[in-house]
């Protein structure tokens, strides 16, 4: 930990010029940017969500395993059911992995790698994305960081009882996402290469730690086991037969597109640099590059170019590239002038400042349920009507977004598109047998993010509802404008 010490060292001896003082003042804006809107940014569906996974704990869920349901369980049992309660967990295992970050980043360089490589990584759109919306992705990247540097110490400082950490954080990793399925690889393919370490393949200690994750995986597969595997081929199979036959190349330039605006562009590029610059001093002989780039390496590669080869097939999500980033970053710093990270800076600077007028004004609708605005008075105006139908059950089909949502706001059970016949993630595996709700009627909430009219309901009620009749609908405001628009219905004697 020389570097940290020399790191204190610079700040308590050097002198503050002005560039210092725009750096730091930049740092500083993004810093109480993201804990100003912890208070203040409404709940997005995502955080809804994964909240309702942590009111029905279980080992693994539909869609994704449980460690975002009991990071949301943990601070919400503490501090209660509130939206800053929910943003304010986010944030703050978010900062446990900046500076898990900091740490890692001190076994790969100097103090000025460091500081770049830091600033480089706050100054991200991610860290702001992480901080403010819950998703698997919170936990997984804290312990994907945690893992990579117990794999560091047990490799590279010969430290044994690092190996049974790394086996226990790969196995945390994955029951946060299965993403993590990208560590034990990474350690493969690190070790396999490796003319240094590939002996440790021969020993006792990589094996050991392989056993601990796949041991720590178990609460995922014997969810999977207990109902026929939905999440394992939900992720794998059910998307490989979507990807089959829907070959795309202009899907790249979108992905690299949302991944430059995530990263903020410069730092994009400097991922793309770092590999033409490795690619040209090693070609594709992995093994004869240095130890360390190799394990840096072996962790992001795979991630980043495997996802971008997946985008001609397949459209990939703006996140699931993110654990890459860990390691790529401080690889990446290893090959850039200090000006790019000005540069950097500066584009963080513009994003965040748009992002910051966007999220509190919102001057730009959003014609989409992914939104912050107007849930909390779709709520309360929720209540209302149902004060003046009591006894009726409420459910939505648009996806999972607006029963997630009433499900946070309302004590009872708010149903999804499973009422009608329709997958609905994890609401098909939570709640009653739909058949207690046999004759039963119900308000029916279908959400028009393009402000379009009332009248035209999904034809599936017709099916399960003997009379299907619509009310008022229901109008969010904002500045006396209506930005959002509910339709609501009465759906009457409900037939499973």
């Amino acid at each position: 930990m020389q570097a940290l010490n020399n790191i204190n060292k610079y700040f308590n001896t050097a002198r503050t010029g002005k560039k210092d003082v725009i750096i730091l003042s930049i740092l500083f804006f993004l810093f109480a940017l993201r804990i100003f809107l912890v208070f203040d940014m409404g709940l997005m569906p995502q955080d809804a969500y994964y909240f309702f996974y942590s009111e029905h704990l279980d080992l693994s869920y539909f869609d994704h395993p449980s460690g975002i349901a009991w990071v949301l369980w943990l601070f919400t049992s503490i501090l209660g059911k509130k939206v800053f309660v929910v943003k304010l967990a986010i944030t703050l295992v978010t900062f446990c992995t900046q500076a898990a970050f900091v740490i890692l980043a001190t076994c790969f360089l100097d103090w000025l790698g460091i500081l770049q490589a830091t600033i480089l990584l706050f100054s991200t759109v991610l860290i702001s994305v992480l901080s403010l919306v819950a998703t698997p992705d919170v936990p997984l990247l804290l312990f994907w960081t945690l893992s990579i540097i117990a794999l560091h110490q047990a490799i590279f400082q010969n430290r044994k009882g690092f190996w049974v950490l790394a086996g226990i954080f790969m196995g945390l990793a994955f029951n946060s996402k299965y993403t993590a399925v990208f560590l034990p690889a990474g350690l493969l393919m690190y070790l396999v290469l490796s003319p240094v370490h590939r002996k440790m393949l021969l020993s006792f200690w990589p094996w050991l730690s392989l056993l601990l994750f796949a041991i720590l995986t178990l609460p995922v597969i014997i969810w999977n086991y207990n109902h026929d595997f939905a999440s394992i081929k939900f992720q794998s199979v059910n998307r490989a037969e979507e990807a089959g036959d829907s070959f795309n190349f202009l899907n790249l330039p979108g992905v690299i597109g949302h991944q430059a605006f995530l990263l903020v562009p410069v730092l994009l590029f400097a991922l793309f640099w770092m590999l033409r610059s490795m690619y040209k001093k090693y070609r594709l002989k992995l093994s004869t590059i240095p130890a360390p780039q190799l394990f840096l390496f072996s962790f992001f590669a795979p991630v980043f170019l495997g996802f971008l080869f997946i985008a001609v097939f397949y459209w990939v999500k703006i996140n699931w590239m993110m654990p890459a980033y860990i390691t790529g970053i401080i690889l990446a710093s290893m090959y850039i002038k200090p000006q790019w990270v000005q540069y950097q800076l500066i584009g963080s600077l513009i994003i965040h400042l748009v992002m910051a007028v966007e999220i509190i004004f919102y001057p730009v609708e959003v014609k989409s349920d992914d939104t912050w605005m107007g849930w909390d008075q779709l709520a309360g105006q929720v209540k209302e009507v149902r004060q003046q139908y009591p006894g009726y059950f409420i459910f939505s089909a648009d996806d999972y977004k607006t029963s997630a949502i009433l499900n946070f706001y309302f004590d009872d059970m708010v149903y999804s598109k499973n009422i009608i016949g329709q997958p609905a993630l994890q609401f098909d595996y939570v709640g009653p047998n739909l058949q207690t709700l046999q004759g039963k009627n119900a308000i029916f909430i279908d959400s028009h993010p393009d402000l379009s009219p009332c009248g035209i309901y999904p034809t599936e009620l017709n099916k399960y509802f003997t009379q299907v009749t619509q009310l008022q609908p229901i109008l969010v405001k904002k500045g006396g404008k209506v930005v959002r628009s509910f339709c609501v219905y009465t759906c009457m004697n409900y037939k499973p």
